[in-house]
């Protein structure tokens, strides 16, 4: 199985306030997003992860990764740079990189950590998951994004703060863009 997921900000405490992530503590969050990890991912799924896993402080990152079972992919996202100084990232990781392009079996897909306008084979029907938004409608990005039916967020904050598959991250898309399309008419 293939599994997708981003902004996951283990340890960063100020994010819960920041994405209005519905927990007490950062270690309700950081606990609930592990649980739901090894409850969903087996050693032999993989996961790809677009960026922002951890926030940099004084979290012992090797303990966090010993506990998410699967075959993980980085896509590096701006938060990531710091703490993948201080871990032996080949030991937890399959690949490390700013950007990829996979199948997904009928899919061929991008991956960014970074929503982009458009990517290799987007006019074909390709897709683009990535993160680093979270579920942040304000922004002026908001609008192209909402018409961009095969760009996917990855953000663990539409997803139920776990990893996805790419049936599961359609459909929770679908429902955060129709949800927040009947909003904006109700407030507009």
């Amino acid at each position: 199985m293939i599994y997708f997921i981003a902004d996951t900000h283990f340890g960063h405490a100020n994010i819960i306030r920041h994405s209005h992530r519905p927990f007490e503590s950062v270690e309700e969050m950081d606990n609930t997003i592990i649980k739901n990890w090894r409850t969903k991912v087996k050693n032999c799924d993989t996961v790809y992860i677009l960026g922002d896993m951890f926030f940099v402080g004084r979290l012992n990152y090797e303990e966090y990764l010993k506990q998410l079972p699967g075959k993980k992919h980085l896509i590096i996202g701006n938060h990531d740079k710091d703490w993948m100084k201080r871990v032996d990232l080949t030991k937890y990781f399959e690949s490390v990189s700013c950007y990829a392009e996979i199948s997904g079996g009928a899919h061929k897909i991008t991956l960014c950590h970074y929503p982009m306008m458009t990517w290799n084979g987007a006019s074909k029907g390709s897709y683009l998951i990535y993160g680093h938004i979270h579920n942040n409608i304000q922004a002026d990005y908001w609008s192209l994004l909402k018409i961009m039916p095969n760009a996917l967020n990855a953000g663990v904050d539409i997803n139920n703060f776990m990893p996805v598959t790419f049936n599961e991250l359609t459909e929770n898309n679908r429902i955060f863009m129709n949800e927040n399309n009947i909003n904006e008419k109700q407030n507009g």
